[in-house]
C-alpha cells in the first residue's frame, strides 16, 4: 500500500515509529508535512499537491496533527477524504476532538461518566459558577490548551475566583471542572484502536504537581483496566468516532471520569511503558480495513 503519514515532523517518535512499521509491513510509506500541501478544488476533481508534485494512487493517511495547525491540517485531511482515500482519522472527528466543550458534549450525550463541567460566557457571578462544580478545590482549562498547559487547580474559592475573573478579563474561553481529590494526580491513558484497546498505562504527576501530563515531568506504568474502564475508553472513541484515539480518563469513587480524548495521541510514553508495538498496530488496522 501506498500510506501517507501527515506530521510536521518525520524525526519525531510516533511519527518515525508509524514509519518503522509500515516499512517493516512492506508498504510505501510518506511523511509529508501538511502544511506543505496545496489544495486544489474543482469539480468532482479533489486534488493535492505536495511541493509541487500531485499526490495520487494514494491508499491511505495517517493524520499527526498538531493543536496549532488543527484549521489547515484539517482542511488537507478533508480533501483527502474527497479523493476516497482511507484516513485513520476523519476530518470531522479532528475538529471535535480540538473543541473540548462540544468533546464533552458528545461524551456526556452517549452516557459516559464526566467530571462535573461549567462553562460560561464570561459570566460576572464567578462564585455561582464555582458552587456549580461543589466549591474549590478545582480545575479550570482554557478550551485550546494542549499537554496540560492553560490547566490551573484553584485550591480555594478565593484563587478560584481571582483566576476566572483573571480570564473573564483577558476574554480567554475556559472551562471549570470538578476536582477529583481520589485520583490523587494520576489518570489513565488508554489507547484505542478500531474499537478494540491495545495499550493502558497509569500516568502519576510528579510530587506536587497535579497535572500527570509526561511532557511536565510525570511519570508512567502500566495498568490493568476494569472491564468498565475498558468499555469506557470505547465507548468514548467511539462517540468521537475516532479510528485511533487516546482516552484519558480517572478512577473516582463513582467510575470512570471521561477527561478528553485525544485525536493524534503520542506512542513514545505507551510503547515504553506497555513494551506494546502499536505503530504496528494501527499499520494492521490500517491493512483491516482496504
Amino acid at each position: 500500500m501506498n500510506i501517507k503519514i501527515l506530521s510536521r515532523g518525520a524525526s519525531l517518535y510516533s511519527t518515525n515509529a508509524l514509519v518503522q512499521a509500515a516499512v517493516k509491513r512492506k508498504h510505501n510509506v510518506q511523511v509529508i508535512d501538511p502544511l506543505n500541501c496545496d489544495i486544489i478544488i474543482e469539480k468532482q476533481k479533489p486534488e493535492i499537491y505536495y511541493r509541487g508534485k500531485k499526490l495520487d494512487h494514494v491508499d491511505a493517511v495517517i493524520p499527526r496533527i498538531g493543536a496549532s495547525i488543527t484549521f489547515y491540517g484539517t482542511a488537507v485531511v478533508r480533501q483527502f477524504e474527497l479523493m476516497n482515500v482511507f484516513t485513520t482519522l476523519k476530518s470531522q472527528a479532528l475538529l471535535q476532538s480540538r473543541d473540548k466543550l462540544r468533546s464533552l458534549q458528545i461524551l456526556s450525550k452517549a452516557g459516559l461518566g464526566l467530571p462535573k463541567t461549567v462553562f460560561t460566557n464570561y459570566s460576572k457571578d464567578v462564585s455561582e459558577v464555582i458552587s456549580h462544580v461543589g466549591g474549590a478545590p478545582l480545575i479550570i482549562k482554557l478550551l485550546e490548551g494542549t499537554q496540560g498547559l492553560g490547566v490551573v487547580l484553584a485550591e480555594t474559592k478565593t484563587a478560584a475566583e481571582s483566576v476566572l475573573e483573571a480570564f473573564n478579563g483577558l476574554q480567554a474561553r475556559v472551562i471549570v471542572q470538578e476536582f477529583i481529590k481520589e485520583a490523587k494526580g494520576a489518570d489513565i491513558r488508554v489507547l484505542v484502536v478500531d474499537e478494540q484497546v491495545v495499550g493502558a498505562m497509569k500516568r502519576q504527576g510528579k510530587e506536587g504537581e497535579f497535572r500527570s501530563n509526561l511532557h511536565r515531568g510525570g511519570s508512567a506504568s502500566v495498568i490493568t483496566l476494569s472491564e468498565e474502564e475498558e468499555q469506557a475508553a470505547i465507548k468514548a472513541a467511539k462517540a468521537l468516532k475516532m479510528g485511533v484515539a487516546g482516552v484519558d480518563l480517572l478512577q473516582s469513587d463513582r467510575g470512570p471520569l471521561i477527561l478528553e480524548v485525544n485525536s493524534s495521541p503520542g506512542l513514545e510514553g505507551i510503547e515504553n511503558a506497555t513494551g506494546k508495538d502499536i505503530a504496528k498496530t494501527i499499520i494492521r488496522y490500517i491493512e483491516r480495513s482496504l
